[in-house]
């Protein structure tokens, strides 16, 4: 069998065992045996190159020790550089994997030009140990097999838009799609390999900058950014530096706009077909990464996020409707589409691309927008006009279409409804206009924001409850719990002592939760990561700081060796699913952790928190 034709009965890695690379352009994973198996330059929603994450066709590089070996991996501190250490019978070897910044480039200048370079060096630790390189891209998805051509520095291959280079210090031989190879590699030896893309038809060139240059100033331009800001020092702080180094890694940094994922259609659950593509940037993960690197990192950047936006938006006119999510550079249009010819991970199809949720209302994001910009306030002034006018607009939306069904923050497909939590973030759309005001020049219509706001909230406390249930419900006259009602305290709209909420609380906790994850839904796919982190605050504001910490260990062990998180959990088995890692997650880790160490610090229950205006 060749390698071309790989067996496809063995199964693919767990979600779990991949680790992110990040040139904050087009992140990439690699496994803990060595293969690159999703790269998608020149941006990260842009067809891959290496696939095989989603099939075994669908293209891959791997460096993997020839006898069998142990592995063990870290990122190099403060980075997302991952050096893997592998050890045979014959010896030991650490293999250093990166996606290349400008090797100038350091604290918030790291990512915005980028060589397009994915850098592999193998050292030799002790004795020997017997390599082997495969190189198999597979461009477009894996539609296209390249064609190979041997280089004075290694191999190139083009094929459809796309040109590769793999520099390569040994020769390999080329048959059938393939470039592979082995060699010894002894104590003392230093090798290094790097994959340069560029368009085979655009007018940049493969980038000429020396990889080990590059990788030595990879590294320090990540730890010039964790450098440059101050450091969280409270309870799990290595989970939330991770988490923070993550985030940057999931942003586009020419625009500001943030990933949801790094990756499409990674399933809930292995073998079902709720597989979606991450690769965009939600105005509800731009507001909440943003709150997020508050706490793990430095509100530096916030602005942007809200610059994004605004541009993305365009000047808003009459009759339009808030989009809730755009390309990562700012493109509305992202119309949905399967890839029938991939197989999905796990044999998990549809494989999708583009995503029909940018055609849905999702009414809880102009709160979230608003939210981020009250919290943000003193790094926004002034305030630009185009800035103003968005805020404006979204607040003027939420005033007027909160009485209106939508599809709600989990994006239901099936139909629209009056869903809780997006009335609730209406609510605090106009709450946080009405501080903003004078900032957006809009004191004329406090009194009128108030009044709706108001209306709102006494909407909310008696049509979300449900008798029957004892708590609030997922959407008005419904008797069916939703976790989404856990954001009612962390946005302030209700105290969590509150008895009706404290009753909602214990309620998911009691018919959601399982084993120490929180379902978003009965009947969901698996544990939300992000669900779990909400009930984690809400105990914390509580006052039940003893056991948000032991709900936050649990869920903190939970992530992979490198502390990544995916978008689910299955509680039974800690398989991770869904895309991967998710932004989401490492948000709800981040804030989690915040409020924990407010409620255990200063017993204030963490009530002006991340999420809540200050």
């Amino acid at each position: 069998m060749t390698d071309s034709d790989p067996d496809t009965t063995v199964p693919p890695p767990a979600i779990a065992d991949y680790g992110l690379l990040s040139d904050c352009h087009a992140p990439a994973l690699v496994s803990l045996d060595g293969s690159v198996d999703w790269w998608c330059p020149p941006r990260a929603d842009a067809p891959s190159v290496f696939g095989r994450v989603l099939d075994p066709h669908a293209g891959h590089w791997s460096l993997t020790a020839v006898d069998p070996a142990e592995l063990h991996r870290r990122y190099l501190a403060d980075t997302l550089v991952i050096e893997t250490t592998i050890t045979t019978d014959s010896g030991t070897v650490r293999v250093v994997d990166a996606l290349a910044f400008d090797p100038e480039a350091r604290g918030h200048d790291i990512g915005f030009v980028v060589p397009r370079m994915l850098i592999r060096t193998v050292e030799g630790v002790e004795g020997q140990v017997q390599m082997r390189c495969k190189f198999a891209p597979r461009m477009e998805y894996g539609l296209t097999h390249p064609h190979f051509a041997q280089h004075e520095d290694g191999i190139v291959a083009e094929g459809g838009p796309v040109l590769l280079r793999l520099t390569t210090p040994v020769p390999l031989d080329i048959d059938d799609g393939t470039a592979a190879g082995e060699f010894e590699v002894a104590a003392g030896d230093r090798l290094t390999f790097a994959v340069a893309h560029a368009s085979l038809h655009g007018p940049e060139r493969l980038s000429d900058v020396d990889p080990a240059a590059a990788l030595a100033g990879t590294i320090e331009g990540w730890q010039s950014w964790v450098g440059a800001h101050t450091p969280y020092r409270g309870v799990h702080a290595d989970a939330v530096q991770r988490s923070a180094l993550v985030l940057q890694g999931l942003t586009y940094q020419p625009s500001g706009a943030v990933l949801a994922a790094a990756t499409t259609s990674l399933p809930a659950k292995l073998g079902g077909t709720d597989n979606w593509d991450y690769r965009y940037a939600w105005l509800r993960d731009l507001s909440l990464t943003t709150q997020a690197l508050w706490v793990a990192a430095c509100p530096d950047e916030a602005d942007r996020f809200l610059r994004f936006i605004a541009n993305a938006a365009g000047r808003p006119g009459e009759g339009d409707r808030v989009q809730i999510m755009y390309g990562l550079d700012g493109r509305r249009l992202l119309p949905e589409h399967e890839l029938p010819h991939l197989r999905g991970h796990g044999g998990s199809r549809p494989v999708r691309v583009g995503n029909a949720a940018w055609d849905q209302s999702q009414l809880d994001v102009m709160g979230e927008v608003l939210d981020m910009a009250l919290r943000f306030r003193n790094y926004l002034e002034p305030l630009g006009e185009r800035d103003r006018q968005l805020l404006l607009w979204l607040t003027e939306e939420a005033a007027r279409t909160w009485r209106s069904p939508d599809a709600g923050m989990w994006e239901a497909r099936d139909a629209q409804r009056q869903y809780t939590s997006s009335k609730v973030m209406c609510w605090v759309a106009l709450d946080r206009a009405i501080s903003l005001a004078d900032l957006l020049g809009a004191e004329e219509h406090v009194e009128r924001w108030r009044d709706v706001a108001e209306e709102i909230r006494t909407t909310v406390l008696a049509e979300a409850w449900s008798e029957e249930t004892g708590a609030f419900a997922g959407a008005f006259g419904s008797d069916r719990l939703d976790a989404s009602v856990l954001l009612m305290p962390l946005i302030g709209f209700l105290d969590a002592a509150d008895e009706r909420m404290l009753a909602t609380i214990r309620a998911v906790q009691r018919d959601l939760g399982v084993d120490g994850l929180v379902y978003r839904w009965d009947g969901d796919a698996n544990g939300f990561v992000l669900t779990t982190a909400w009930l984690i605050e809400c105990l914390a504001m509580a006052g039940e700081v003893e056991e948000a910490r032991g709900l936050l260990d649990r869920l903190v062990a939970r992530g992979n060796d490198l502390g990544l998180f995916a978008e689910q959990i299955d509680p039974a088995t800690g398989a991770h699913t869904g895309n991967f890692p998710q932004a989401f997650s490492h948000v709800g880790i981040v804030n989690a952790a915040w409020r924990l160490e407010q409620s255990a610090t200063d017993g204030s229950r963490g009530d002006r928190g991340p999420r809540d205006p200050a």
